[in-house]
């Protein structure tokens, strides 16, 4: 599949409440992969979770993928991010097998980015590159980093980090294929304004 458009990441405490119908809602208005993203330590929730938008998912023809976590991802059949203290991309490689999605967060290094792909990433994630609710403290990126990895990187990039509607285009110019978002997306009153806000930000990655 090609790896461009909208990447949609879930959020607990901001999905309480209408979790999967805010889920669906962005599937409607279109997503190329859907992370779950969870940090609780609730195992038992979190496969049921990550079980369900599977299935959703699937009816979609959406990718699912599992943040930090490579042996749920495994037990379920899905691909994974990993952040920099996830383990060896190379392992999550050898338990997911060749055909899974596996993404690499890569804040803003080249060098990092580098090293996932030869190690098999399907995609780099760079970022945060405006303030981020998810991840404040992280690293900050810039335009011309993302400008500098579309001219040497083969892989498709994502940009994380404060996206919104307003900046997106900046990032889709300078070359990012993918657009994750959290609050962007889901902090909506509505089921109906997430939808509109997922046709909105694949609107601007149409080429």
């Amino acid at each position: 599949m090609t790896l461009r458009g909208l990447y949609a990441i879930t959020d607990q405490p901001l999905l309480a409440g209408h979790f999967l119908d805010y889920v669906k809602a962005a599937l409607d208005g279109g997503v190329t992969l859907l992370q779950y993203r969870d940090k609780g330590q609730d195992d038992t929730r979190r496969l049921r979770e990550a079980q369900a938008l599977k299935r959703l998912c699937e009816s979609y023809d959406t990718q699912l993928i599992i943040n930090d976590d490579a042996e749920l991802a495994a037990r379920i059949g899905v691909g994974v991010h990993l952040g920099q203290t996830d383990g060896p991309l190379t392992a999550a490689r050898s338990l997911l097998g060749p055909r899974a999605i596996i993404g690499a967060t890569c804040h803003a290094s080249l060098g990092l980015a580098d090293q996932a792909a030869n190690e098999g990433a399907s995609y780099v994630a760079f970022g945060r590159f405006y303030n981020s609710h998810t991840k404040p403290g992280a690293p900050s990126a810039s335009l011309e980093l993302l400008s500098e990895a579309r001219r040497q990187l083969r892989l498709p990039i994502c940009a994380i980090g404060g996206v919104t509607l307003e900046n997106a285009p900046d990032l889709v110019e300078r070359g990012a294929d993918l657009l994750a978002v959290v609050h962007a997306l889901f902090a909506a009153d509505s089921a109906s304004e997430v939808t509109r806000r997922a046709l909105a930000f694949n609107a601007l990655l149409r080429t």
